[in-house]
């Protein structure tokens, strides 16, 4: 019988995958599927550019009054704003519920991202293990089970797109303008003669409404509130709103904050190249965007696989040799990239690409997550809010520059990026593996229940 710490986890898990199921794969899309004007992309960047202000004072204040729970419950339901945006899509409907999933998307992870690591912190202390090894390994089982989401949201948007018998072949002309042969600013936008038909996109749309309904009912339903009796203690002694409002930006004063910057966004622009680059310039362009979906759905598939592996792997090879491996594996495929020329006689690269994006991302996601949760223990919601406010910038810059700069150029920009991340996150490395930072919970916030029940772990975590 699974502990219920451990049921938690995978409501959250669970939570998250069909919620992603239905964003992931309509972000996935938006380059192609509404590309006049670039308002796709530019949805996109409203999207980050708006989590990066929600990312300065909505996250604690969220967390601290409503708990872990419920602020997960209402950013799921500003995310599901978005797909009724794309029933009809049009600057009136993108851009105001992209306003509104971004200010909500702040708040929904930091407080994924803190109740995990609570929870992580919790267990260990009832086990006597190392807080840092459950936490990995929560982190790695939640980005296991969240990332197939890119697996069943590609996967149906590909089956109902494939429906569509108007999709024709791309001429070799057109061919000669993938990848970063040509700029890549004028590829035609769906790599068809005509858009997929319309109650094709309103049934997949329709779908992705449905799942995202369905995340908001499991975690609502099914998870447990472990910090009720904080958020309560909050409400009953408030804090000064200044105090709460600018705990973002205070935790700007460590050092060690400011060094993790330049990988933390580097995890927004490797995620953005894939979903708005790749998609368009080399898929869409050279196979079609029915192609899409089964193209991340391969993104989607390793990345599951490897967030889980290196979840378990971390406590035996160490944090530093992950980020070693991931960051050889985006070089290795972006030098590829600016040389490759894509051409549909050449099926099986398409999928060889995202397969080894899906890895390094895998690693990004779920190392960079678990090490703000074992840095700043005792300001879990401002550190995650930080998280999501680089990470956003990262996509917002990327995203933004997406329409007037070549391929070549931004695959030369993500390249620096790497280079500037490879540099800096050993040195907060090296310090903690020196000056280990000591978890808040310990086991001396155990107490027994009573006879016939499982011991429960009283949270003593500041808020």
């Amino acid at each position: 019988m699974i502990s219920r710490t451990f049921k938690n986890i995978l409501v959250v898990s669970f939570g998250f995958l069909s919620l992603f199921t239905a964003y992931g794969g309509l972000q996935s899309l938006q380059s192609s599927l509404n590309a006049e004007d670039g308002m796709g992309v530019a949805s996109l960047s409203v999207i980050y550019a708006s989590i990066i202000i929600s990312s300065m004072f909505l996250p604690p204040i969220m967390i601290k009054n409503l708990g872990c729970k419920w602020t997960i419950c209402v950013g799921m339901a500003c995310y599901v704003s978005y797909s009724f945006g794309n029933l009809y899509p049009g600057w009136y409907t993108l851009i105001p519920t992209s306003v509104i999933l971004g200010l909500g998307g702040s708040p929904l992870w930091s407080a994924k991202c803190t109740y995990l690591t609570i929870s992580g912190n919790l267990q260990a202390a009832k086990e006597g293990k190392k807080g840092s090894d459950v936490i990995n390994q929560y982190f790695g089982i939640f980005f296991f089970i969240f990332q197939s989401s890119a697996v069943w949201g590609n996967l149906m948007s590909s089956l109902i797109f494939g429906q569509d018998t108007e999709i024709a072949d791309i001429p070799e002309e057109e061919l000669l303008t993938c990848g970063a042969a040509d700029c890549g600013l004028f590829v035609n936008a769906t790599g068809t003669v005509n858009k997929p038909a319309q109650k094709l996109v309103w049934t997949l749309v329709g779908c992705y409404i449905g799942v995202g309904v369905l995340a908001i009912l499991i975690v609502a339903i099914f998870l447990d509130n472990i910090d009720h009796d904080q958020t309560s203690e909050f409400r009953g002694n408030r804090e000064p709103f200044s105090r709460t409002f600018l705990a973002t930006f205070r935790l700007l004063k460590d050092w060690r904050l400011l060094t993790l910057i330049p990988l933390t966004m580097y995890s927004g622009f490797e995620q953005s190249f894939l979903s708005g680059e790749y998609t368009k310039n080399y898929v869409t362009c050279a196979l079609g965007i029915h192609y899409v979906g089964f193209i991340m759905m391969c993104f989607g598939a390793t990345n599951s696989i490897c967030s889980f592996l290196f979840g378990r792997l971390a406590q035996y090879v160490g944090r530093a040799t992950l980020f070693l491996l991931a960051a050889l594996s985006n070089l290795g495929v972006v030098i590829a990239l600016l040389y490759w020329r894509p051409h549909p006689e050449e099926l099986p690269v398409f999928f060889v690409f995202p397969a080894l994006w899906g890895m390094a991302d895998a690693i990004w996601q779920t190392q960079t997550n678990a090490l703000y949760g074992i840095l700043f223990p005792r300001d879990k919601e401002a550190a995650f809010a930080n998280y999501r406010m680089w990470e956003s910038l990262g996509f917002v810059i990327a995203f933004a520059y997406s329409t007037f700069l070549c391929l070549e150029h931004k695959l030369y920009i993500l390249l620096t990026v790497l280079v500037l991340t490879v540099i800096t996150y050993p040195i907060v490395e090296y310090y903690e593996y020196k000056n280990p930072t000591p978890p808040i919970e310990t086991a001396a916030n155990t107490k027994e229940i009573g006879p016939g029940e499982e011991s429960k772990i009283i949270c003593q975590t500041e808020l």
